[in-house]
């Protein structure tokens, strides 16, 4: 059975889709379909560089070679060696992923290549295959399979071995030039020393926070996780990458301290950032498995993950996701957006704005400073015309029922990043009486607790009450500011 890919769903639970024009938001769909061919096999060719792969004898070094000299070099001229193999690659392929317990996803696709191989004094015919992949072990395994019999020979674990694995403390410059301690791995390949990864493994019962560059396309399978040759990660390209890592902790820490969930599943699961996604996209998205981030086009947003609320957001989608699992249409899926709101600023709680550390300087320039305010809905324009087409209160984003608007599902999904900010704004008038804390504690109860996948407003409003009477009593204080929140928006 050939192996599965990690390739992306559909971006249904993008930040940003109400934000901004509908032109500058939807990158080319991403092709779902299942890699076919699973392997890359390199022929021998004595007229290119030969791959050999030995211990060093001599002094003296080639720059390139020939099959002769190759073969001279490895004293092995005086014996032919019969290049020709019995085996096929995908055979190789195969012997090399069940030797390894590789699981059904692999990090890329994985490439095998005809070598001569020396090992405990006999030279081998040998496909060396290279097979990468994440989870509970993971790792960047090479295996050597006899091309004549189809036994191992050998393999070793070049990347992130399990018993070699030493997280440790790192550094790096954000996109906006904090600086920013992170937590790093060590990774060891073949005769290239010692490098660090964006990989995160110091935290007890979590699969890690791994970052990986996407490399500005859109093809998941060619993503690498990120890797420099020291442990300061300060150069330009690093910049959001190292926030997209610093942001994911961030996060991963607010949920385990404030909420005692391990992760987004609750059970550990790995965290995955895949950043410069694309070219010039505007946009971050969480697809059920992992959080994407665009670098923005420089004139609208910059990189997404220099917002702290943005990767919050995309987080929180994945706390959705395995808790009411929120249908992402109509008032349940501004709910959905919502929720991801909420947590976003009570993460990044410098403030009840959303996005304005990802909004390009020329847009600042324009007055267009944030995505959306929980503070004051109304102090932000609905800049997609598409959208704004249905406004009652002059093209803002609403803050009470009686400005919601009714959007067919065939826009925006029938409202889910425009009627949010009415439930927004009932959060935030709620944290103005009894604080972010608390807040956070109730609709946290409300959403893995009460609700539901077809949930609406009002169902909000009664696993909130409810909530707060759970955590705080009946009669208390902090469930007259849940009712007091949500008359003030019109929501019963």
């Amino acid at each position: 059975m050939r192996k599965k890919f990690i390739v992306p769903m559909v971006l249904s639970s993008a930040m940003l889709v109400g934000s901004i024009p509908m032109s500058s938001v939807f990158a080319n769909p991403v092709d779902s379909k299942v890699v076919t061919s699973v392997q890359a096999s390199e022929k021998w060719n004595a007229k290119a560089s030969v791959p050999v792969f030995m211990k060093e004898r001599h002094a003296e070094k080639f720059s390139s070679s020939n099959t002769p000299n190759a073969l001279n070099y490895l004293k092995i001229a005086d014996t032919a060696v019969d290049m020709t193999a019995s085996l096929s690659s995908d055979a190789a392929l195969k012997k090399a992923l069940s030797a390894v317990n590789a699981p059904e996803e692999l990090t890329y696709e994985p490439t095998s290549e005809l070598v001569v191989y020396p090992f405990e004094g006999e030279n081998y015919t040998a496909y060396k295959v290279n097979v990468n992949f994440i989870g509970d072990d993971p790792g960047n395994w090479f295996v050597f399979v006899d091309a004549k019999t189809g036994e191992v020979i050998n393999k070793y674990n070049g990347l992130m071995h399990a018993d070699e694995m030493k997280t440790q403390k790192g550094a790096g410059k954000g996109v906006h030039g904090a600086h920013r301690e992170l937590h790093i791995t060590q990774v060891k390949e073949a005769k290239s020393g010692t490098k660090f990864a964006l990989a995160d493994y110091s935290h007890k019962n979590l699969e890690g926070i791994i970052t990986y560059d996407a490399k500005n396309d859109t093809t998941a399978s060619n993503d690498t996780i990120h890797v420099g040759n020291s442990a300061a990660f300060i150069g330009d390209y690093d910049r959001a990458l190292v926030d997209a890592h610093y942001n994911s902790e961030k996060v991963y820490n607010y949920y385990l301290n404030e909420h005692g969930r391990n992760s987004l599943d609750g059970n550990g699961m790995a965290i995955i950032s895949r950043v410069h996604y694309g070219t010039n996209y505007n946009n971050a998205s969480w697809n059920g498995r992992w959080m994407t981030y665009g670098d923005g086009d420089g004139e609208f947003m910059i990189s997404l993950s220099a917002g702290l609320d943005v990767a919050a957001h995309e987080m929180t989608h994945g706390v959705i996701t395995y808790t009411a699992n929120i249908v992402y249409r109509g008032q349940p899926g501004a709910l959905n957006e919502s929720f991801a709101d909420i947590f976003g600023a009570l993460v990044d709680d410098d403030d009840w704005e959303m996005g304005e550390d990802i909004m390009a300087p020329a847009e600042k320039a324009k007055g267009n400073t944030v995505l959306r305010s929980l503070r004051d809905p109304h102090s932000v324009i609905v800049q997609n015309e598409q959208r704004r087409a249905y406004s009652t209160n002059g093209g803002v984003y609403p803050k009470h029922m009686n400005e919601f608007y009714h959007m067919p599902t065939s826009v925006d999904s029938g409202g889910v990043h425009v009627n949010s900010s009415i439930t927004n704004h009932a959060a935030y008038l709620i944290a103005q009486d009894i604080g972010r804390q608390k807040l956070g504690k109730i609709f946290y109860r409300a959403l893995s607790v009460y609700l539901t996948p077809n949930s609406d407003f009002s169902d909000a409003r009664k696993a909130a009450v409810q909530s707060a009477i759970d955590l705080y009593g009946g009669g208390s204080k902090e469930e007259a500011a849940v009712h007091s929140g949500f008359d003030a928006v019109g929501i019963y």
